[in-house]
C-alpha cells in the first residue's frame, strides 16, 4: 500500500477539518489554531501539522508523577497507527530534559526546524508540573489607602 504525500494531505485538510479553530479579531485577518495531535505550537500551518508531516514531535505531561513524555512518529509505520508513535518518558531535571529533546529533534536530523518550538513547549509543560510551595503567603507591602475619616 502506497502512502499519500504530505502536500496532498495538507491541500485536502487546510481549508476545513475537525481540528481547525478559527479566531476572528478586530481586523479582517483571523488567527487559525489547530487542536490536532502532534502539533507543537497548535498553529494551523503545514510546518506544524501533525496530520500532513511524516515526522512529528509532541511533548506532553506524563501524568500524576513529575514526568514529561516526548513522542515522535516513526516514518516506516505510517499505515499502522497503533505502533506509529515512539514515546519516551523523561523524569530528569530540566537541563537534562532539554538536552535530550535537542538530541532527539536536532542531532539525529529528525526535525531541526522544530527545535525552538520543542524547547518552548518543554519549558511550558515543565513549569506547569511544578508544585507550588505551601508556605505563608507574602504580605502586600504597598501602603494601604483609607478614605473617609481617620
Amino acid at each position: 500500500m502506497a502512502t499519500v504525500p504530505g502536500q496532498l494531505i495538507w491541500e485536502i485538510v487546510k481549508k476545513n477539518n475537525s481540528f481547525l479553530v478559527k479566531q476572528f479579531g478586530r481586523s479582517h485577518a483571523g488567527v487559525r489554531f489547530s487542536k490536532e495531535p502532534n502539533n507543537l505550537c497548535n498553529l494551523h500551518s503545514y510546518k506544524h501539522s501533525g496530520l500532513a508531516n511524516k515526522k512529528t514531535v509532541s511533548i506532553q505531561a506524563g501524568g500524576k508523577d513529575q514526568s514529561v513524555v516526548l513522542a515522535t512518529t516513526k516514518t516506516r509505520k505510517q499505515n499502522k497507527p497503533a505502533s506509529m508513535v515512539h514515546k519516551s518518558v523523561m523524569r530528569k531535571e530540566f537541563s537534562r530534559m532539554a538536552k535530550a529533546v535537542t538530541n532527539q529533534v536536532v542531532a539525529n536530523f529528525y526535525r531541526p526546524d522544530l527545535k525552538k518550538a520543542a524547547l518552548a513547549r518543554l519549558s511550558v509543560v515543565h513549569r506547569s508540573l511544578k508544585v507550588s510551595k505551601s508556605g505563608a503567603k507574602k504580605r502586600n507591602r504597598q501602603a494601604v489607602r483609607m478614605y473617609g475619616r481617620q
